[in-house]
């Protein structure tokens, strides 16, 4: 009985802490819609920081739910400018394959192979004005059917998502294994 209370209590007080702790997250400074962050006290970076991080992403979202890989860009770089490192001292890359393929459609291609809206389109505007990269699987594209001009602008198209990787690592650029 008493084992149970406290495990009672210290389920209510990780609750409490964790529901506290998650007011704390907001956007900004870079982007207002997405990539919410918290802070964290004594982190700061200098002037020396320059960060070039390609992300992976194979997983697609719900259908018509925004991919929270994606939102994981604009948390990487809101946290960071956040902190004193300069955006123009961050390169990030989306590098796309798998189901997820189908998350850089143009919203008409998207609503016809899935029925709804695309909910990923904003963000993946928002991330390529901030000058990331994204790049899709070429083996992908072509395994689902999907040509070069149903994808929404500036998506590039890479002959795979290894090539994309191993070009991007010759330019300095490591992988994010989250």
């Amino acid at each position: 009985m008493l084992n149970h209370r406290l495990r009672s209590f210290f389920l209510i007080a990780f609750c409490l802490s964790y529901s506290a702790a998650a007011a704390d997250f907001k956007t900004g400074p870079v982007f207002d819609n997405w990539g919410r962050h918290a802070p964290v006290v004594g982190v700061t970076f200098d002037d020396t920081t320059h960060f070039s991080v390609a992300f992976d992403v194979a997983k697609a979202a719900e259908k018509g739910e925004l991919n929270r890989r994606f939102d994981s860009l604009a948390r990487f770089i809101n946290m960071h400018v956040a902190n004193g490192v300069k955006q123009k001292d961050i390169r990030l890359a989306l590098i796309v394959h798998g189901g997820a393929t189908l998350e850089l459609l143009s919203n008409a291609q998207y609503k016809a192979k899935t029925g709804v809206d695309n909910a990923n389109i904003a963000l993946l505007k928002a991330l390529m004005e901030a000058q990331v990269k994204v790049i899709v699987c070429g083996q992908s594209a072509a395994a689902h059917g999907i040509p070069a001009e149903s994808l929404l602008p500036g998506v590039d198209v890479a002959l795979s998502a290894m090539t994309a990787h191993a070009q991007l690592q010759q330019q300095g650029y490591t992988v994010n294994p989250f």
